[in-house]
């Protein structure tokens, strides 16, 4: 389902992007000079590999729950729970079971 994003109306962030069996999908909310705002949906076994940002980006799981590692430490992150990654520390992302999630990252 690829819904437009307007400005100003009620998102249902669970109903914007659908699962790919077998891959990772994302769509862009907001791109700007200080952040993005990112919708992902990653299918089970899916993931982001270790690396790191010059600056914090918060993960908030909408649907199923995701691992992550900060540092090297794995975090079950569940459906209405969410974590922030702090800026240059090595995170990875993955899928034991699939997940959605939204990514806010604020340069600054």
């Amino acid at each position: 389902m690829d819904k437009k994003i307007e400005k100003g109306t009620v998102i249902v962030t669970n109903e914007v992007i659908d699962y790919a069996e077998g891959g990772v999908v994302s769509k862009e909310f907001v791109r700007t000079n200080t952040g993005t705002l990112t919708l992902f949906a990653f299918d089970e076994g899916q993931g982001l590999s270790e690396h790191s940002a010059p600056f914090d980006a918060t993960v908030q799981v909408i649907d199923g729950e995701a691992e992550i590692k900060i540092d090297g430490v794995a975090h079950t992150v569940k459906a209405g729970e969410m974590i922030i990654m702090p800026a240059n520390h090595p995170h990875a992302l993955f899928a034991h079971k699939r997940f959605k999630m939204l990514l806010t990252m604020i340069r600054g």
